[in-house]
């Protein structure tokens, strides 16, 4: 009986035994051993041995990349202004032993040696600068840590600065600041297109000035060459057809009662030339007794109706009807020039008709 007691003691303790110096590390995890309180080894993942009593396992520690937020520090920039700076860290360990054995508390070592260097990185920038320069704060931040830590066995990956909070009266500058700059754009982006409008307005009103301008040069052209060609026109028609006296001075007849149209022509000038166009047309068929016109016969021994004066014109006297009323003398005048011209025409087709039977 007292032997099987002694066999399953030895089996307890065997089996404590060989519980104790089995160790299994999981992946990603590090496992520092110590032997009578000195620095043996670190244990990697997966299974181990250790000696039961002798060696035991003094940190745990895990490699992969951790991140690490810190508090707001309040940071002093160049020009004296208080700003809360807030970082987010990303490190990992690369040296288990070192972690454990150079640093006492690595995570609080890595705050204290951020805010430092952020003090000494926004203390030489100004406010403005802070604000635009997170990139290059950031490097600054990695450069200086990465070579601190790296005797503590930690690798900085990277820094980078979640919020920078300067003091709610700069906030406020800031703002007002902010508002006149897009204040000052809106009124420059709008004095701008007022001033691009008067442009284009104006350079519209100048070409279509020109265009009228040139169509209406174009317009008086064409007029003038039309005028010109009809004046050319008539005047071959009358030197080609040999017009005589006779013809212009009808024609002359036919114009004269325009002369005396309109309501206000209260004065009319009789040219001189008048009875002579009368006469011209009446003698042409050898009727001098509806015009009243003088007879050649007469004519020759000086008998004139009337006296033209020194500037061509014929004198009126108060018998005279173009004194009365000079545009129904006119008008009779040209009907008694009509009814002349018409006796001529029934004259010439009368002597047309005697001549028809000779031939």
């Amino acid at each position: 009986m007292e032997l099987l007691v002694l066999i399953i003691v030895l089996a307890v303790v065997v089996v404590f035994g060989v519980a104790s110096a089995v160790r299994v590390v999981p992946q990603a995890r590090r496992y520092n051993v110590e032997r009578f309180g000195r620095y043996r080894t670190t244990l990697q993942p997966g299974l181990n041995f250790i000696i039961p009593m002798v060696d035991r396992i003094n940190t745990k520690l895990d490699v992969r990349e951790h991140v690490f937020t810190s508090q707001p520090q309040p940071v002093i920039t160049q020009d004296n202004l208080v700003v809360n700076i807030d970082t987010v860290l990303y490190y990992q360990i690369t040296d288990p032993r070192a972690a454990a054995y150079e640093v006492a508390n690595y995570l609080q070592a890595i705050d204290q040696l951020t805010v430092t260097t952020l003090r000494n990185v926004i203390g030489s920038m100004d406010l403005e600068s802070t604000l635009t320069s997170r990139e290059v704060i950031n490097a600054q931040l990695r450069t200086v840590l990465d070579d601190a830590t790296g005797k503590w066995g930690i690798r900085v990956n990277r820094v980078e600065i979640k919020a920078i909070d300067p003091p709610s009266t700069i906030k406020e500058a800031m703002e007002k600041q902010m508002r006149a700059e897009r204040d000052k754009r809106a009124v420059i982006l709008h004095a701008e297109g007022e001033r691009q409008s008067k442009i284009l307005t104006a350079e519209g009103t100048r070409q279509q000035e020109i265009l009228e301008a040139q169509g209406n040069q174009q317009a008086m052209i064409l007029r003038a060459d039309g005028e010109a060609r009809a004046i050319e026109r008539v005047f071959q028609a009358v030197h080609q057809n040999n017009a005589d006296p006779k013809v212009l001075a009808y024609k002359y007849l036919e114009t004269l009662p325009h002369l005396a149209d309109g309501p206000n022509n209260t004065f009319w000038v009789i040219p001189g030339e008048l009875t002579e166009a009368i006469r011209s047309v009446t003698g042409a068929f050898g009727d001098y007794s509806r015009t009243g016109a003088v007879p050649p016969a007469d004519r020759d021994h000086g008998d004139r109706p009337a006296e033209l004066d020194h500037d061509g014109h014929r004198e009126l006297t108060a018998a005279d009807p173009f004194t009365a009323d000079p545009a129904a003398a006119a008008q009779q005048v040209a009907q008694q020039a009509e009814a002349a011209v018409e006796d001529a025409k029934a004259e010439a087709a009368a002597a047309e008709n005697r001549s028809g039977p000779e031939r």
